[in-house]
């Protein structure tokens, strides 16, 4: 068991993929953040102000449910948190994460995927939800990011 976790949230499978590089370059463990209703195409038509995520997005006490949990998150000392950038921040699940844990005295390390849009105000919203962490500045990754440039940016949390 390692002292690093992966813990991450993909709607169309990039941030999975990016998540997986990072597992490779850390030798953190893996968990991904599944969603109790799972997301449909139609849900994610962020275009549509009626899809769900538009929904969720618009409303900052949204919590969807999470199927499953984290089996000893106190192990962990450093949790990366990844992510789709949604409406420049975190989607309404991650916020359920961060709401499900007490990451009292850990680091966690936010990542997004996106083709151009920033991490935006993620890093300090989840700081919020998680008093007595200390919650990184988070980086953008492409889906086309190497192990090495993962192993790099994850160092700095060391």
């Amino acid at each position: 068991m390692s002292n690093k976790l992966v813990a991450y949230f993909s709607a169309s499978g990039v941030t999975k993929k990016v998540a997986e590089r990072l597992v490779k370059s850390t030798g953190a463990d893996l968990f991904e953040i599944v969603p109790e209703v799972p997301y449909t195409k139609a849900d994610l038509n962020w275009m549509n102000k009626n899809s769900r995520s538009s929904l969720e997005m618009n409303d900052t006490s949204c919590r969807p449910g999470i199927a499953s949990a984290v089996e000893n998150m106190e192990q962990y000392d450093i949790v990366f948190v990844g992510f789709p950038i949604w409406w420049y921040r975190e989607p309404s699940i991650i916020d359920t994460f961060m709401e499900s844990y007490d990451f009292k005295g850990k680091i966690v390390a936010p990542f997004c995927t996106s083709g151009s849009s920033g991490i935006g105000d993620s890093s300090a919203n989840m700081q919020a939800l998680a008093p007595g962490a200390k919650v990184g500045i988070g980086e953008r990754f492409s889906k086309r990011v190497s192990e090495n440039e993962l192993a790099a940016w994850a160092s700095t949390f060391e």
